[in-house]
């Protein structure tokens, strides 16, 4: 059995930095909160815990003047101001391609733009994002939702659209996403499209779709709440009918030793440790 594993599979740069400088954090000062998991991946977060670290949900239970680490994820605008108002010691390791979007965000809400956000509704990037985008905004996760991106788009009455992304967002959906709504509102509206995809994604995602097209078997290793891996593994199962999903090579159960190819990528929150556990199982 050849086993191929992607390149690009692993920690992104955003995600290295918030695990080094957490870290650095509990090794100064020891227990440290954290608004929310560090990262979309258990073993990660276990790790991290293990060395003082505190995941909580909200601020309101954390004492004034206490050390909270802002997760690589972002958090909204209000957190922000929460904090302040609590005199809380911010650690900010939102990863620095979010924070440029925020920022971007704001500039398109001072420019009179009406801002749609590819992301999805749920994910802690998007939620903080579209904090930053003002009251003329809207979400969209699917392209069944755009009639009512369009009817949001009308009933604000601007002229100017922008069109962004969370980073971590399928390249596919966002490109549909804008042909879609440039083809029904081309003639009615000025358009600016940003796509603020991180690099690191796209490349995953290219990647991913060239291994999946010439492998007998996909394995995706990552946390089951990564956004990015389950991208990952969209991609990958709709070109490899025999596609995994995993967390760590416990969840390894098929005999793959019946594929002659097998293909192995990783998301961006998935440590090293677990893709060489995974691995081995596979030599094994």
């Amino acid at each position: 059995m050849e086993v191929i594993l992607g390149k690009t599979s692993g920690f992104c740069g955003g995600v290295i930095r918030s695990v080094l400088e957490t870290e650095k954090v509990l090794d100064k000062y020891g227990d440290t909160y954290c608004l929310g998991e560090l990262v979309h991946n258990k073993q990660v977060v276990d790790k991290l815990e293990k060395k003082g670290l505190v995941v909580v949900d909200t601020l309101d239970n954390i004492p004034s003047q206490s050390r909270v680490i802002i997760r690589a994820h972002g958090v909204t605008k209000e957190v922000y101001e929460q904090a302040k108002e609590k005199n809380l010691n911010l650690v900010d390791l939102t990863c620095l391609k979010v924070i440029k979007i925020h920022e971007m965000a704001e500039k398109l809400v001072d420019d009179g733009y009406f801002i749609v956000l590819a992301g999805q509704k749920s994910h802690p990037e998007a939620i903080g994002t579209i904090s930053f985008c003002g009251e003329n905004s809207a979400i969209i996760e699917n392209l069944d939702e755009i009639d009512f991106i369009i009817d949001s788009i009308k009933n604000s009455g601007l002229k100017k659209v922008a069109i962004i992304a969370q980073t971590t967002y399928s390249m596919d959906k966002y490109d549909q996403i804008v042909e879609v709504l440039s083809k029904k509102n081309g003639d009615s509206y000025e358009f600016e499209i940003q796509k603020t995809i991180c690099n690191a994604t796209e490349m995953r995602q290219n990647e991913c779709k060239e291994i999946a097209s010439k492998v007998d078997a996909m394995i995706i290793i990552g946390g089951k709440h990564s956004s990015n891996t389950l991208k990952l593994y969209d991609i990958a199962s709709s070109l490899c009918n025999n596609s995994y999903i995993v967390e760590t090579a416990d969840d390894l159960i098929e005999d793959y030793s019946i594929f002659d190819k097998v293909g192995v990528m990783a998301g961006a929150s998935t440590p090293k440790s677990s893709i060489e556990e995974v691995l081995k199982k596979l030599e094994s």
